[in-house]
């Protein structure tokens, strides 16, 4: 199995990423940020507004449309409302991710194994595949971006038979901008740009001028086409739009310089290996491979560093750092790999038995742990609790096990499939946690149709509920005026709030006024901190007397 994988690791790796992550694809319920992609996705579609975007049939130029294109494609093959055939497109990404980084290691180390261990922890990285459904047009963005960064390098490396590589290099990077601007080039490229320079310095800068042009000319040409489309088409829309994404940067979700400090812990199972690797005084004399390392170790840092001058800042923001991170912590893995038997320094071991002993912990108490959270609802779901507790108790034991011989080869390999493991059988549980109070809109669409009424809404509503709703529901600006309110005699009203007070006494003089339901998206119980009244709304009937 092992020679098989190394000699077609790039399929190897597609292949881990599609076994790992298709399966339960449609098992988490749709985020805010892909309610708001997928309905934009959906009305391309449906309205045939593929260029000049919508979302509830008002513009939205705030994203680029190239992830929407490829999701609307894959909607229109598997369905618009399979989530499944929607997040598809996003994992492709991720493929092109693990195979662009394992291709830019070899670049740099000319060494398989050690390449694919990259691969494997960027796959198992916990934000990299958390950005898929928070945030998932930023996969897009940094994956096109990280091709084009090993089509540069092998650009930079080249002194002939390079154009091919300018001609993926310009279009790639164009793609990423057409995807989410210019976040991949400042947060991914820029500090890639830097590092190399620091590191292996740029050769031939002038025989190769003319091709550096290129790149720069054809991802301005592929990558901002759509921008000046929509600037001509649609100015004032655009122009507003513009100056208020311009303003978040400096004005939205402010942190301090230091908010980005704690980096290393967003790559979730190999936070300690990705702190270590960090520590350059420490490995600079035990790597392998001294400049790739330093090429590596600038690479995150300066990535940091340029995300952190930023005022505006998330943690989802940090996704591009973990790419260069894995590479990084591939460098310590590897040492361990090759030196861990002779080690006798209880400050080297320590933190090597207290990571991957903690990860054997969790996997030998889930079946405990899991009970206690689901023992209210486990009657309908004993055989996937039954699974996932079979399979990380067992890795659990294996990792105890390896780590006693000292076999780190394994204990790599075993944490890997922890991950996988967890994706594979735990996320199906997860609908046992759904609360009793969870109450979806899916229906109402067609009930609303059947009953031959139109539907309006007021205040907000939430992405995810106009996305589960399956359609538009036009707005009504305000209830306080009854010339505001549509002139039909009959009606549905989707508010996020209660009519009550003087605005309900008004209404009442013109209208018959039904309480429906309240939809309610929370799968939470009310007392969790995870409850929004965000994902509330009250539906109402109105007939006129």
């Amino acid at each position: 199995m092992i020679k098989i994988i190394k000699k077609h690791p790039v399929f190897s790796i597609c292949l881990f990423t599609g076994i790992m992550l298709l399966p339960n694809l449609d098992v988490i319920h749709v985020s805010i940020m892909e309610a708001r992609n997928f309905i934009t996705a959906r009305e391309m579609v449906q309205d045939g507004n593929w260029l000049l975007t919508t979302m509830n049939g008002e513009a939205r130029y705030e994203k680029p449309p190239l992830p929407t294109w490829l999701t609307a494609i894959s909607g229109m093959i598997f369905g618009l409302k399979s989530v499944f055939g929607l997040r598809l497109p996003a994992i492709l990404l991720v493929m092109l991710l693990a195979g662009s980084i394992f291709k830019i290691s070899m670049l740099l180390i000319k060494d398989t194994t050690q390449s694919l261990q990259n691969a494997f922890i960027a796959l198992t990285s916990f934000y990299i595949i958390g950005i898929t459904i928070e945030g998932p047009w930023d996969i897009f963005a940094h994956g096109f971006m990280c091709f084009a960064i090993f089509q540069l390098f092998l650009l930079f490396e080249k002194d002939e038979s390079y154009w091919k590589h300018v001609l993926w290099a310009g279009c790639f990077i164009g793609f990423s901008f057409l995807s989410k601007g210019p976040v991949s080039l400042y947060a991914l490229m820029l500090p890639f740009l830097l590092a190399y320079g620091f590191t292996y310095k740029f050769k031939h800068v002038k025989a190769k001028l003319f091709s550096y042009i290129s790149v720069i000319v054809l991802a301005l040409i592929v990558g901002g086409w759509w921008y000046l489309y929509v600037r001509f088409q649609d100015p004032i829309t655009f122009n507003a739009i513009t100056v208020n994404e311009t303003s978040n940067w400096s004005s939205y979700n402010v942190r301090p310089f230091y908010y980005y400090w704690s980096f290393f812990t967003q790559s979730g199972l190999w936070t300690i290996p990705a702190f270590i690797s960090l520590l350059y005084p420490y490995l600079k004399s035990r790597v392998t491979y001294l400049k790739a390392y330093q090429f590596s170790l600038l690479w995150t840092l300066l990535a940091v560093v340029l995300l952190s001058i930023i005022p505006e800042k998330k943690s989802r923001y940090l996704m591009p750092v973990l790419i260069p991170l894995a590479i990084n912590i591939g460098f310590y893995i590897n040492y361990l790999i090759r030196r861990f038997k002779t080690m006798t320094d209880k400050r080297e071991t320590f933190p090597v038995y207290f990571n991957f002993g903690l990860i054997a912990c969790i996997g030998l108490a889930f079946p405990v742990i899991a009970y206690v959270f689901l023992k209210d609802n486990i009657s309908g779901h004993w055989f996937l609790y039954g699974l996932a507790s079979l399979v990380l108790l067992t890795i659990g034991v294996l990792i105890i096990y390896y780590l006693k011989r000292k076999n780190m080869t394994l204990v790599f390999r075993q944490t890997v499939l922890f991950f996988a493991g967890v994706i594979l059988t735990v996320l199906p549980l997860s609908e046992g946690l759904t609360s009793d109070s969870y109450n979806p809109i899916s229906n109402l669409k067609t009930e609303v149709e059947n009953e031959g009424l139109n539907l309006y809404s007021a205040n907000y509503i939430a992405p995810e509920m106009l996305w589960y709703y399956g359609g538009k529901i036009p707005s009504i600006s305000s209830l306080d005026g009854l010339d505001k309110l549509p002139k039909e005699p009959e009606f549905g009203l989707l508010t996020n709030e209660l009519l009550k007070g003087n605005t309900l006494k008004e209404l009442q003089q013109v209208y018959n006024i039904e309480k429906i339901t309240t939809y309610n998206l929370n799968r939470v119980s009310e007392d969790s901190k995870q409850y929004s009244d965000r994902l509330l709304n009250v539906y109402y009937v109105f007939e006129r007397k």
